[in-house]
């Protein structure tokens, strides 16, 4: 009998603020298991650190909550190590872009076969309300930035796309079966997919609620990277859907095993 999304739950019980957007994006996980008809004992799900990083523990599959910012390498080496499992990684937007944008450059080039989902509320909700990468320069804390960051925000979708990543897309917590069908085209594309997912902070943004009002499809199927840069940058930040989409080889390539019965030595002199 085909499992649905509420099977693939752990049955422990999110600890997320009431209203917090992160409660779709696991529904959506579980959806898109479940129309991909995954066995737990064939999944993993890998996090860092932050109020998303949670996410693992409230899935039931193979779960890894790991350091601050070292969810991608995490899931790149599990992969590597056993090609077999679905490896999605989840973080927000401090976790993935401050102390782990390094690693967000190098998992969009490599292009292991892994699924990035990045809950982005810009702002670092764990920590009580601080600006994030992805904060608007007109953030306002009264203790950190009284006068707002000043500092351009991470743009994640154009930086995946510099990077080379093969699959790009954003999605809306507000819309958790539209965000379920990108998360199922991610886990069907051969190489690293990335979803920038907006998910609303009540608690500490709570004008984010406004966000329904301002997402909407993105207009054009990009072929080209050249394509897709300029929708990307055309768009206002809420554009939902796939911005881009290009398949090519994926990290580790396979290659013939060399020759063993040679003597390794032959042919070297001293």
């Amino acid at each position: 009998m085909p499992l649905k999304a509420r099977d693939y739950k752990s049955g422990i019980k999110p600890i997320w603020c009431p209203g917090c957007g992160h409660y779709s994006v696991l529904n959506a996980i579980t959806k898109a298991m479940a129309a991909r008809e995954l066995t737990s004992h064939n999944t993993a799900i890998v996090s860092g650190i932050g109020c998303s990083s949670r996410l693992p523990a409230y899935v039931s599959s193979y779960g890894f909550h790991g350091v601050h910012g070292r969810a991608l390498p995490l899931a790149t080496g599990l992969k590597v190590a056993r090609p077999d499992l679905e490896v999605v990684a989840v973080g927000g937007d401090g976790d993935g872009f401050s102390i782990g944008g390094n690693h967000f450059l190098h998992a969009c080039r490599r292009n292991v076969d892994i699924v990035y989902i990045a809950m982005d509320n810009e702002v670092y909700g764990m920590t009580k309300g601080q600006a994030s990468p992805t904060s608007p320069e007109t953030w306002l804390d009264g203790k950190l930035t009284p006068h707002g960051t000043e500092v351009r925000a991470f743009q994640p979708c154009a930086i995946a796309l510099a990077s080379g990543a093969g699959f790009i897309a954003r999605g809306y917590s507000g819309d958790p079966n539209g965000l379920a069908q990108l998360i199922f085209e991610a886990m069907a594309f051969p190489g690293f997919a990335f979803i920038q997912v907006l998910s609303q902070c009540v608690t500490f943004v709570p004008e984010q609620t406004a966000w329904k009002q301002r997402v909407h499809p993105v207009e054009g199927a990009p072929e080209t990277a050249a394509e897709a840069a300029a929708l990307i940058h055309a768009d206002d930040g809420f554009g939902k859907g796939i911005l881009y989409r290009s398949p090519r080889p994926v990290w580790p390539r396979p290659h013939a095993q060399a020759d063993q019965t040679e003597d390794p030595r032959a042919g070297f002199a001293l």
